[in-house]
């Protein structure tokens, strides 16, 4: 019975050696001359003017969200173009008709003004 739950604990092993022994290696063998400079924080070549848990403007996450709408969008037609002379024109229909409303969702963003950065 045990048996049956060797690969899942062997996995588990894997995981944790692939993510604790490199930083064990790490610590144990990479230099460590700690500074001033080094300890000091960095946010480009400056010291940080603000707080680190400061809002940001929504339109900030409006593009993030857009991002990530029109990244899978690409994931969709990756397994599309694979597949398409096997589902034939239906197929190129349905994808053309799921373009269409991403495309129109993009030029009305675009139309008010979402993609505008100040």
């Amino acid at each position: 019975m045990l048996e049956n739950y060797f690969p899942i604990l062997l996995f588990v092993f894997v995981g944790l050696a692939v993510g604790v022994v490199p930083m064990v290696f790490g610590k144990i063998l990479g230099p460590s001359k700690p500074d001033e400079a080094k300890l000091s924080p960095y946010e480009c070549g400056f010291e940080a003017f603000e707080h680190a848990r400061m809002k940001f403007d929504v339109r900030y996450y409006l593009v993030a969200i857009l991002f990530i709408l029109f990244d899978l969008e690409i994931a969709f037609l990756f397994p599309w173009a694979v597949v398409l002379e096997e589902i034939g024109l239906f197929g190129f229909l349905a994808m053309v008709i799921f373009l269409g409303i991403l495309v129109v969702g993009f030029v009305y963003e675009w139309m008010k003004g979402a993609l505008e950065w100040e």
